[in-house]
């Protein structure tokens, strides 16, 4: 057999336990029997006892079908109770174990330990009853007053529930008790049970194992079936608080318990095939859950994950291959296994026909063998189940090959053996303990929170530790159920382990499993995740696990399935189509390889040529009356200022650059502010020359060339003085809008300074006021001198192109308020140049015969254009 290693020194508070119940067999005065539970039980004498109880019996509901008419089922409803051999062989390892420690020469020499072992029946009222009976005196003895107490500790029980009632009854009474299978987290609290232990991991690890299964293959929506109890009601609760914080979802929780009637049974399978749930956990005992496993086969219900907790995965009841249609690939966690080899020679020498044997090996024998031992002939109590079985010959052998027998891999077994184990190293501690010059025990470190640590190291490379609530190391078996050679095999594919600093692991050969749907890891989704693209959005009365998939909207992105929102990323990127990945958005300006960038510059240019073509014609007809007439000088000026005013347009086409931009407005605003001052000195001019005719007037002779080259310059300088300020103070630079298109980056040149570039252009509108004034003043000169006839309607349009651009130019988007801006600069332009110049050039290069002196100054009929 294993070994088992118990540090003597890290027992405090069992052995404190263990003291003073063995001084209360000393202290108590006389006492008395006032009545006793009539229990069958299992007995060996000895000096000292040790009590356990095992639910041997069962109490389940039984369901027999009388009729079927039409779609109604009749049935008849009964209860029995079921002999369970794993709990029976509970009882035989305890028995073996106190054999094997009375053997032992080193552990407690000379002392005989007993054994008092009852049935509980899986039910806390009659698990009550057992401890009463185990914890009172059984006979009154006649050569003394005194009441021996019967026994020192309790191995007990099995179901959390029960071990709850027993731990709240015996507790104040500081009566050890070690359970070997209630696994319940709410165990562990020493302030309500301050003398339960147990050999087996609390629930609350458990919990923590099914929730890392769960978040390890992405099961966010499952249902969950617990028994109405203490074990399936508390184990749920810790498991939902673990997966909740996992964004896991609870679908359903249905309620079994074996005593429940048919019809209940029938509601949670009902519940189970309406939803839509393809993984289920169920947090319940074997016993509880094979009816529904029976039904669930019954209506031959498949395509469902079982996930098991340690109550029912290793069962050998529900592990056949019936049961397999429907909960094949169940996985779940169990205590760690262990090879015990001399058990199974004491098992199999069990037989009713041996005097020694005990209690319910009869009921054993009928249920492994089939046939009722006749010894006495009479049913036993419990053994309502032999009412129909026929007698045995007496010739029967056992069938070793029966899984009872089977000792190559116990887990809840072995927990049995350490519990008595343990109590046996507890007592021979407190029996031969050092004792100190006034013959006192020596005092234990604490009472009952005495942190118990082992730096033992397991066969799997685990740190084995017990916390400071006594509950030993939390290490589990992954277990899958699999079908090899026609038998449900209980397959170890991984390990969960915890470690001192808190930490758990999870480790599973996913290679070696065969799940429900064989080698397609199950999925469990409400709804399916959400695709790159998209964002999850709540489904309103729903729980979080189900929602519905909306694209992310324009600009924002989610590259990851799931998302719970999507990601806005930089101005100066843009989603794609997919919305799955951020793009650089496109950079727009107005280029010159563009349709209307080809265009504006081909006008550009177009009236640059036009200007030279005029220049030039005016420099070789220079001699003629009209030229002279015309103030060469001026005229000349205005052409360069409307050829530098055709090509700043140029500047405003391509990429904006630092440079271009400061130069493209300063350049518009002195190129156009010296085009009006030379179009106002032209009109000065005009007014001044023909107010110079009325008698008396001497101002012609004041307005000469010089004053008119000072008009021009000066309204220039004021002009560029007001750029220079512009330049120096804040000016324009080339600036990317995102305002106008969420796709794209219109590059543009920002003015700097709204206030100076509206100056710029309020000085150029003052101008042309004032010379649209002037103009309007001189419209009933001659008709044959109609220079300020064609300055009017010059300014007339130079006007309104302006007025229009500004409300043109906020409204314009992106490279559109470029284009505008140009127009209005082409335009005004060509309305200088066609309204001035072009009559001009007409009567040069057309009409000739009207280009001299006396047709200038009126002296022949008047010919219209």
């Amino acid at each position: 057999l294993p070994v088992i290693h118990i540090d003597l020194h890290t027992m405090g508070s069992f052995n404190i336990l263990l003291f003073f119940s063995m001084l209360f067999m000393h202290t108590v005065s006389t006492c008395q029997l006032h009545g006793k539970f009539e229990m069958p039980n299992i007995f060996k004498a000895g000096e000292i006892m040790i009590g356990g109880i095992f639910p041997i019996f069962n109490k389940q509901e039984n369901v027999i079908l009388l009729a079927r008419f039409r779609h109604t089922l009749l049935f008849m409803q009964n209860f029995l109770y079921r002999f369970d051999l794993r709990a029976f062989r509970w009882t035989q390892v305890m028995m073996f174990a106190i054999d094997e420690i009375n053997q032992d020469e080193g552990l407690l020499p000379n002392i005989s330990l007993g054994y008092k072992i009852m049935d509980s029946c899986a039910s806390p009222t009659n698990v009550l009853r057992a401890a009463f009976t185990l914890v009172s005196e059984q006979k009154e003895e006649e050569s003394t007053t005194q009441c021996h107490l019967p026994l020192t500790a309790l191995v007990a029980e099995s179901g959390s529930s029960q071990s709850l009632a027993v731990a709240g009854t015996l507790g104040p009474f500081r009566v050890p008790m070690v359970s070997y299978f209630s696994t319940c987290a709410c165990l562990s609290d020493r302030r309500k049970y301050p003398s339960f232990f147990r050999t087996i991991p609390s629930d609350y690890y458990q919990a923590k194992a099914l929730a890392s299964l769960v978040k390890q293959y992405g099961w966010t929506w499952i249902g969950a079936l617990q028994s109405d109890n203490d074990y399936g009601k508390n184990g749920i609760s810790a498991f939902t608080k673990e997966v909740e914080k996992m964004g896991v979802c609870i679908a359903f929780v249905g309620t079994i318990l074996r005593t429940y009637p048919q019809s209940k049974i029938i509601e949670v399978v009902e519940l189970i095939k309406q939803s839509t749930v393809k993984v289920i956990l169920a947090f319940v005992p074997e016993g509880d859950l094979y009816p529904l496993m029976r039904e669930t086969v019954n209506q031959n219900i498949t395509g469902i994950q079982w996930i098991a907790s340690e109550a029912w995965v290793t069962a050998a009841r529900p592990s056949t291959p019936e049961m397999f249609k429907s909960f094949g690939g169940t996985v779940g966690f169990v205590v760690r296994k262990m090879a015990m080899p001399k058990l199974g020679t004491f098992l199999k020498n069990i037989s009713p026909y041996f005097p020694s044997q005990s209690t319910f090996v009869s009921d054993f024998w009928e249920t492994i063998v089939g046939c009722k031992p006749c010894l006495n002939c009479e049913a036993l109590p419990f053994a309502n189940v032999t009412l129909n079985s026929q007698m045995c010959t007496g010739e029967e052998k056992l069938n070793y090959t029966d899984k009872f027998f089977d000792v190559t891999q116990v887990r809840v077994t072995y927990n049995v053996y350490q519990a008595v184990y343990a109590i046996a190293h507890a007592i021979h501690k407190l029996l031969f303990c050092q004792r100190d010059k006034n013959n006192v025990l020596r005092q234990f470190d604490s009472f009952i929170n005495y942190i118990i640590l082992n730096s033992k190291v397991n066969e799997y490379g685990e740190n084995v530790f017990f916390d400071e609530n006594g509950d030993p190391p939390a290490s589990y078996e992954v277990i899958n159920w699999q079908l090899r050679d026609g038998e449900v095999q209980h397959v170890t594919v991984g390990y969960f382990s915890t470690s001192t600093d808190g930490t758990y692991k999870l480790t599973v050969k996913e290679d070696n499993i065969r799940w429900n749907t064989g080698n397609l890891i199950p999925k469990a989704v409400c709804s399916d995740n959400c695709p790159n693209g998209t964002r999850k959005a709540q489904i309103k009365g729903r729980p979080v696990c189900c929602f519905d998939c909306i694209p992310c909207a324009d600009g924002s992105i989610s590259n990851t399935t799931g998302a719970a929102d999507c990601i806005l990323w930089t101005e100066e990127y843009w989603s794609n189509e997919r919305r799955d990945k951020c793009v650089m958005k496109m950079t727009e300006f107005l280029s010159n390889t563009e349709t209307m960038g080809i265009i504006l510059t081909a006008l550009s240019l177009f009236g640059a040529s036009l200007s030279v073509a005029t220049m030039i014609i005016f420099i070789h007809f220079r001699e003629t009356p009209i030229v002279k007439a015309n103030n060469s000088e001026l005229s000349s000026l205005l052409l360069v200022s409307l050829f530098f005013c055709f090509l700043c347009p140029l500047t405003f086409i391509g990429e904006p650059t630092v440079w271009s931009c400061m130069f493209r407005h300063t350049a518009f605003g002195v190129t156009f502010a010296l085009c009006i001052s030379c179009v106002l000195g032209k009109t000065i001019v005009v007014v001044t020359a023909f107010r110079a005719t009325l008698p008396g007037n001497k101002l012609a002779g004041k307005f000469g060339p010089v004053q008119q080259r000072v008009i021009v310059f000066s309204c220039t300088a004021i002009q560029i003085v007001i750029c220079v300020l512009w330049l120096i103070i804040s000016p324009p630079f080339p600036d990317k809008a995102l305002k106008y298109n969420n796709q794209k980056i219109i590059l543009e040149c920002n003015t700097g300074s709204d206030v100076a570039f509206y100056v710029v252009l309020g000085y150029i509108g003052i101008l042309s006021a004032i010379c649209s004034i002037l103009a309007f003043l001189a419209r009933k000169l001659p008709d044959n001198f109609n220079e300020a006839k064609f300055i009017s309607f010059s300014m007339l349009i130079f006007c309104a192109v302006w007025a229009t651009f500004i409300p043109a130019y906020i409204s314009s988007p992106g490279k559109y308020t470029v284009a505008v801006e140009i127009f209005a600069i082409l335009s005004s332009a060509f309305g200088l140049l066609l309204c001035i110049f072009v009559p001009k050039c007409y009567i040069i290069l057309i009409k000739p015969e009207r280009n001299t002196k006396k047709h200038l100054m009126g002296k022949f009929q008047k010919t219209s254009l």
